[in-house]
């Protein structure tokens, strides 16, 4: 009986003590989350930067494996060039015939501009010669007139009239040579500047193909330097699944590099656990892998929209039956500089992580 009595007072102990445990364990955390709000719905994220070639092409040599690590600037991999040495020799000669055009171009200009010259002067010796020919013309008219009434009062004989009807005839005729060469002259003038004007047009052209050839170089100068992968950020690859002699396209994406030298957490809280969370906060973050290390951060970002909006198909409330759930905003995390830099060093994208966000 005295056993039984033990017994059940030993019994009595343990519940007593756990009920205590349990109500301080309960004060604890309710006086805790007055002051913080916790969430293990977060991971460690890091920029992944796709390694995409600019052109395509057979792979020549890669100089990297899984997981390495590179530096910017570093050459990932090669493209075999030969291609694009062809292209580069093909825009070099396109270049050098436009600007041979242009030369030949600049050249008949200047000839046709000395056309233009020679018609202006021949065009102003032209209106000179029809000038005299015109006063020629009046002073054998009114010679002839005085000759024609001598004549009929038989004052001079009948060879001084003809004389003077002569020079009359030849001086009209004169006249009309010289006006239809002066519209000869007149019209190779136009002429001339009419070819002039459609010579600098060639000369636009061609200046116009220069510039497309030098576009062209530089293009296949660019083209070239592609074959060329480098690493654009410091980092570490992804598993580098690329061989030899594997055909690439351009803008494939082949692997990643993921920056290591900047880290953040996103964490997903509750709508119900966003009252009191502002910018700026200070936060503190136990990563899963490494227990025993706490981290400093603090709030810099708060996401636009919850989770669900920016997933591949968002729900529609207004269609079908509604069922009302908590939803999720991305918060966004920076590390303080007041961490182990080395600590920093071996986290990786992804990991889980428990945030602690310190309200007060």
């Amino acid at each position: 009986m005295e056993q039984k009595k033990k017994t059940n007072k030993k019994f009595t102990i343990i519940i007593g003590s756990l009920i205590i445990i349990g109500i301080i364990y309960g004060v604890v955390k309710f006086v805790h989350s007055l002051s913080h709000e916790e969430t293990d719905d977060a991971q460690i994220e890091a920029n992944m930067n796709p390694i995409i070639p600019h052109v395509g092409g057979y792979v020549k040599k890669v100089y990297v494996s899984d997981n390495a690590k590179v530096q910017k600037g570093d050459t990932l991999f090669t493209i075999d060039q030969q291609d694009y040495l062809v292209h580069l020799e093909q825009a070099k000669a396109a270049l050098v015939a436009a600007e041979s055009q242009l030369i030949v171009a600049k050249t008949s200009i200047g000839s046709y501009q000395a056309h233009v010259a020679t018609s202006d002067a021949q065009v102003n010796s032209a209106a000179g010669n029809l000038e005299t020919a015109k006063i020629t013309l009046w002073r054998a008219e009114n010679d002839f007139k005085r000759y024609e009434n001598l004549y009929k009062n038989q004052s001079i004989t009948a060879q001084q009239y003809e004389e003077a009807l002569a020079a009359k005839q030849a001086a009209e005729k004169q006249l009309e040579v010289l006006k239809s060469q002066q519209k000869a002259s007149a019209s190779q003038r136009n002429a001339a500047v009419s070819q002039t004007e459609i010579s600098e047009k060639q000369v636009a052209v061609a200046e116009a193909n220069v510039k497309s050839a030098q576009a062209q170089l530089e293009a296949a100068k660019l083209n070239l330097s592609y074959t060329y992968v480098t690493a654009p950020i410091d980092g570490q690859l992804s598993n580098v699944d690329l061989q030899e002699g594997q055909f690439v396209q351009p803008g494939q994406s082949l692997f990643y590099l993921v920056n290591t030298n900047n880290k953040w957490v996103v964490a997903n809280f509750k709508e119900t656990q966003l009252e009191k969370m502002t910018i700026g906060q200070r936060v503190t973050i136990e990563v899963d892998a490494y227990p025993d290390d706490v981290f400093e951060a603090k709030i810099t970002a708060f996401s636009p929209a919850t989770g669900a909006k920016f997933s591949l198909l968002p729900p529609d409330n207004a269609s079908g039956n509604f069922v009302k759930t908590i939803q999720r905003l991305p918060v966004k995390i920076d590390f303080t500089n007041e961490n182990d830099a080395e600590k920093l060093a071996k986290l990786r994208s992804g990991m889980n992580v428990l945030v602690d966000v310190h309200l007060k």
